[in-house]
C-alpha cells in the first residue's frame, strides 16, 4: 500500500507538471518549431543523464527493429507536439487540452485498420459520446477561422500521439526512459531545418521557459511517470491522468483569463468519461489475454498498458 501511495503522488505530481506545460510554452515567446526544438534538445540532456547515472544503458535491450520503432514513434511525437503547440496559440490551452483528449478514441481506430481488433458496440457508443462532447466543447462557429484552426491542430496532435502510442507499445524489454530519449534526440535533426534560430536569439528570459520545458516538463515529468507506472494499477493510472486537463484548464484561467463557455463545458465531462471507459476496457482486455504479475523494474515499466497520457 506504501508503494501504490507513493506511485500516486508521483504520477499525480506529473500530471500536475503537465498541466503548466502550456504557460511555458506560451510565455517562452518563441514559436511552435523552437519550443519543440529545445524541448528536445533540454529533455535529451535530462533524460540522458538520468538514465546515465542510473545504469540503465548497460543492457538496454534495443534491437534494431525496437530502435526503428522508437525513432519512428520519436517522428509522430515531435510533431504531435508542434501541432499541440499550434493549437495554443490559435484557441487556448484549455481548449486544446479537452480536444487533445481524444486520443484514446484515435488509437482504437488505429487497432480496428491495422490489426483488425474488432470495435465493440459499447466502444462504438463511448465513441459516439466523445463526438458529441467535442462538438460541444469546440463552441466553433461559422466563419469562425482561428477556433477551426485551432481546433484542426489540437485533432491532428492527438492522431500523431495515437500513432506514436501505437508504434511505442510494440517496443518491449526496453526502459520507457530510453525510448523517450530515443524519441526526443530523433526531434533535433527532425526539426533543425525549420527552427528559426535568428529568432530564438533574441528570446531574452524566454530561454529559461524552454529550460524548463526541456528538464522539467520532459526530463523530471517522465521520470515521474515510469516510477508510478511501475507502482500502480491501471485504473489508477487511468484516473489520474485527467488530473492534466484539469489543471491546465485552472492554470489557463489563472494565468489568461481564458475560460470555456456553459455550452461548452458541458462537453468536458462526455469526453472525460468515454475517454476513461475505452482505456479500462482495452487495459481490461489486456489483462484478461495476458496476465502478469506486477513487478517493479523493466518489465513492467516498458509494458505499461497506458500510454503516457502528458503533453
Amino acid at each position: 500500500m506504501r508503494n501504490e501511495t507513493k506511485g500516486t503522488v508521483e504520477l499525480t505530481l506529473a500530471m500536475v507538471l503537465s498541466g503548466t506545460l502550456g504557460v511555458f510554452v506560451v510565455e517562452s515567446g518563441a514559436s511552435p518549431f523552437e519550443v519543440v526544438f529545445f524541448r528536445c534538445l533540454f529533455g535529451a540532456v535530462a533524460l540522458g543523464a538520468y538514465s546515465l547515472a542510473r545504469g540503465f544503458f548497460t543492457g538496454h535491450g534495443f534491437t534494431p527493429k525496437k530502435l526503428g520503432l522508437a525513432a519512428l514513434g520519436g517522428v509522430f511525437i515531435v510533431f504531435n507536439w508542434v501541432f499541440l503547440f499550434e493549437a495554443y496559440e490559435a484557441t487556448s490551452i484549455s481548449l486544446a487540452t479537452v480536444v487533445y483528449h481524444t486520443q484514446p478514441f484515435f488509437l482504437v481506430l488505429l487497432g480496428a485498420v491495422f490489426m483488425r481488433e474488432r470495435i465493440s458496440a459499447a466502444k462504438l457508443g463511448w465513441l459516439a459520446l466523445a463526438f458529441g462532447g467535442l462538438v460541444l466543447v469546440s463552441g466553433v462557429r461559422p466563419g469562425d477561422t482561428a477556433s477551426l484552426k485551432g481546433l484542426g491542430f489540437a485533432l491532428a496532435a492527438a492522431v500523431l500521439y495515437a500513432l506514436a502510442t501505437f508504434v511505442t507499445k510494440r517496443i518491449t524489454g526496453v526502459r520507457p526512459h530510453l525510448v523517450a530519449l530515443v524519441q526526443v534526440l530523433v526531434g533535433l535533426p527532425l526539426l533543425l531545418p525549420f527552427a528559426d534560430f535568428g529568432a530564438a536569439a533574441g528570446l531574452g528570459s524566454g530561454w529559461l521557459w524552454l529550460v524548463g520545458l526541456g528538464l522539467v516538463h520532459t526530463g523530471l515529468m517522465y521520470v515521474l511517470m515510469y516510477a508510478a507506472y511501475a507502482k500502480l494499477p491501471t485504473a489508477k493510472i487511468a484516473v489520474l491522468a485527467f488530473t492534466y486537463p484539469a489543471v491546465a484548464m485552472g492554470v489557463d484561467w489563472a494565468v489568461y483569463g481564458h475560460h470555456i463557455g456553459l455550452v461548452q463545458a458541458l462537453g468536458v465531462p462526455l469526453i472525460v468519461l468515454a475517454s476513461l471507459k475505452v482505456t479500462l476496457a482495452g487495459s481490461a482486455r489486456t489483462r484478461v489475454a495476458a496476465p502478469a504479475p506486477r513487478t517493479a523494474g523493466r518489465a513492467a515499466e516498458a509494458s505499461s498498458p497506458v500510454a503516457t497520457r502528458a503533453a
